[in-house]
């Protein structure tokens, strides 16, 4: 397999005198499901935020399809095909559940308050076809969410608020979706079931592929097609769990030793 949606080549940034993530290099393949692991503090979820242009490289570069986004603002960035969910929600809480995936709709649409104004009934047309959109995402991510799309987000339940955040991602139509911690907060039922989501996804929805950090270690050995390991901001380790759990190197930044 060698259809990269996503490179960074020697990805870089300094906050003063601390280099937070160094020279990083890895891809991701389309439809690949590949986890980022590492000790807190590491750097991964700063390594989502300059893939994803909230944080801008102090050097390197990311390619989005062989296209380099560097230096590009979060917006445009999603736009290209790149949606993520962060470690705490940031769902509108007091918002309905379909609400909050039409909004995660905006980068595919083209009403403006311009438009609103001067033409509401054909505004009025796209909002309904939008909603109708929405519904069916919802509907095939999840039926009991959709059961619920007139809820408001703040009353799920953090498995939902999750399963939530990752059709409001969908619904950008990205080819690359980041889950920083998708499983924090569950248990282990609740994260047997996101596993089933994405691999679900990955298999019904061609050619969108998953970079996903976690420190469940049920997850990172059973989801990820392929594991990336960071410490200190440095990319220590990259390959199957099953070989690189046993490399001296991810055991020592795991247990402090090497064993």
């Amino acid at each position: 397999m060698n259809d990269p949606v996503l490179e960074t080549r020697d990805l870089s940034i300094r906050f003063g005198g601390l280099v937070a993530v160094d020279k990083v290099s890895l891809t991701v393949q389309r439809s690949e499901i590949l986890g980022i692991i590492g000790p807190n503090g590491a750097g991964k979820s700063t390594l989502l935020n300059l893939i994803s242009g909230i944080y801008q490289a102090t050097e390197g570069d990311v390619l989005l399809e062989g296209q380099s986004i560097a230096g590009q603002p979060a917006h445009r960035i999603v736009k290209k095909g790149i949606a993520r969910t962060f470690q705490s929600s940031r769902l509108f809480n007091d918002l309905t559940v379909l609400d909050n995936v039409i909004i995660g709709m905006h980068t595919r649409t083209d009403t403006g308050v311009l438009e609103a104004l001067l033409m509401p009934g054909r505004a009025k047309r796209k909002l309904e076809a939008a909603a109708e959109k929405a519904g069916a995402l919802l509907n095939a991510i999840s039926k009991d969410l959709y059961a619920r799309r007139g809820t408001l987000a703040g009353a799920l339940p953090q498995a939902d608020r999750r399963r939530l955040e990752i059709a409001r991602a969908l619904a950008s139509e990205p080819k690359l979706i980041m889950l920083d911690e998708p499983s924090s907060g569950m248990d282990d039922r609740d994260t047997d079931a996101l596993m089933e989501d994405v691999r679900r996804i990955t298999q019904e929805r061609a050619g969108i592929s998953f970079l996903i950090i976690e420190h469940d270690m049920r997850l990172v050995s059973s989801l990820p097609d392929r594991v990336v390991v960071i410490d200190y901001g440095r990319k220590i380790a990259d390959g199957q769990f099953a070989d690189i759990r046993r490399m001296p190197d991810v055991q020592e930044a795991y247990l402090g030793q090497k064993v």
